[in-house]
């Protein structure tokens, strides 16, 4: 993944003018004193400097564009009338008042940047630390230019894919039931049941499943990290239920899912194009997996339970503690092999949803309370409390989203808010 290129420009009008900070102010010591703090806080950005004393020098910046992925314009001086150039050159911008220096032409520029609904984010902060959230979101567009996805499916998603490639650039390939077959008879029968004597082992219980369906399983996992290996591709999804029930692959990839997301990779269900955007998305963000699900309301408990038969036991990433789970059986059918995730209680949680054909990404947030022990429905039942009748009654009021959303621990509404608003996503709170 390469890194990030973004044109930083900071915006001020001569030292020998009267204007804010002040008359005579040193603008060189401060550009080098905060473009040395933003290149060692983003390594992950390539930043280009530009300075701009006016709408005329602007005009010339934008023409000169060149591969950038967006703008940070720090404005550290009055009143330069360059922003309204730059809000409106077609690229995401952040816009950062560098307080007492230019709060004046940030606020009546980003106000204007809002009612013209352009994809800018304003920072009007003390801490330092909100521009580096601010900027690093530039790092999350460039991997979204570059990632791929690998769909399993027999359908055609051609239309789907060029809709997911126009608005964040990145790749869908689709590969059929019968090339993943071939993966699958490849594998190493005795590599395959070591990963299934691991998930045995670090299992609370096995309630269901034979070792061998639990070796199936395994099988399925590497064949699909060997396929998206050769496929080059950064996220899978797989039509497991259509496939499964029509006999078309030999295993459920709900084992495989469970172990490519707690390694730090993206394996989401059904062949969900916006789920797996949205987990491949918040993964950048975030650095942990996401948890697809089916979720159930309760208004009488004001909760809502997040069920599936695919989950985490990784939830704060791949590197950090790990929760107890069991291995049972898929829950429709009672076939096959998933997993029971026993998550952490007592955690913050957004759970968000990409909607790609309309462009409107869906939020709410929640707090864990349980670990649902119910025999029918998905084997994995989170539950949270949340605002459920509000959720109720948004469901797909702003948009259609359908009925999976993706769980992530933490809160990451303020970053998803500004990720939209670069991306030019409407953002709509399902729990508000």
């Amino acid at each position: 993944m390469s890194k990030a290129r973004v044109s930083l420009v900071f915006a001020h009008r001569p030292a020998e003018e009267k204007t804010w900070p002040y008359l005579g102010y040193d603008y060189k010591k401060r550009i080098d004193e905060l473009t040395q703090n933003l290149k060692t806080c983003c390594p992950g950005v390539d930043f280009i400097p530009a300075v701009v004393h006016d709408g005329l020098e602007a005009e010339d910046l934008v023409k000169q564009a060149e591969d950038i992925d967006g703008y940070v314009v720090y404005i550290i001086g009055l009143w330069t009338g360059a922003l309204n150039v730059i809000t409106h050159s077609g690229y995401p911008v952040v816009l950062v008042d560098d307080l007492y220096g230019g709060s004046g032409e940030l606020l009546v520029n980003f106000s204007q940047a809002r009612k013209d609904k352009l994809p800018v984010v304003g920072v009007a902060s003390s801490e330092f630390r909100d521009v580096i959230k601010a900027t690093r979101l530039f790092e999350i567009i460039r991997a979204m230019k570059e990632a791929t996805i690998l769909d399993v499916t027999d359908m055609d998603v051609t239309d789907y894919s060029s809709k997911i490639k126009k608005l964040l650039g990145t790749q869908v390939i689709r590969m059929g039931s019968n090339e993943l077959n071939a993966y699958y008879e490849k594998v190493d029968e005795e590599d395959a049941r070591k990963w299934a004597d691991k998930w045995i082992n670090e299992a609370l219980k096995i309630v269901e499943p034979s070792r061998e369906e639990i070796v199936k399983s395994a099988k399925m996992y590497l064949a699909l990290k060997k396929a998206m290996k050769d496929k080059g591709a950064n996220a899978v999804t797989v039509d497991c239920l259509g496939l499964f029930y029509a006999n078309k692959i030999p295993a459920y990839p709900c084992l495989a899912f469970f172990q490519l997301n707690n390694e730090g990779s993206t394996g989401v269900c059904e062949s969900d194009l916006d789920s797996t955007v949205t987990q491949l998305l918040m993964r950048y963000l975030t650095g942990r997996p996401g948890y697809v699900s089916d979720p159930v309301i309760d208004t009488a408990t004001n909760q809502i339970i997040y069920a599936h038969c695919v989950a985490t036991n990784r939830v704060f990433g791949p590197e950090d503690l790990s929760n107890p789970y069991i291995i049972r059986s898929h829950s429709e059918d009672r076939e096959g092999a998933s997993v029971q995730s026993l998550m952490p209680l007592g955690e913050t949680i957004t759970t968000v949803k990409l909607n790609m054909l309309e462009k409107i990404m869906s939020i709410h947030q929640g707090k864990t309370v349980a670990n649902v022990e119910e025999d029918r429905a998905c084997r994995t039942k989170l539950a949270a409390e949340a605002n459920a009748e509000k959720i109720l009654d948004n469901w797909v009021w702003g948009g259609n989203w359908g009925w999976h959303r993706v769980t992530f621990y933490g809160d990451w509404k303020k970053q998803l808010r500004d990720l939209a608003t670069l991306l030019g996503v409407e953002l709509f709170q399902e729990d508000k």
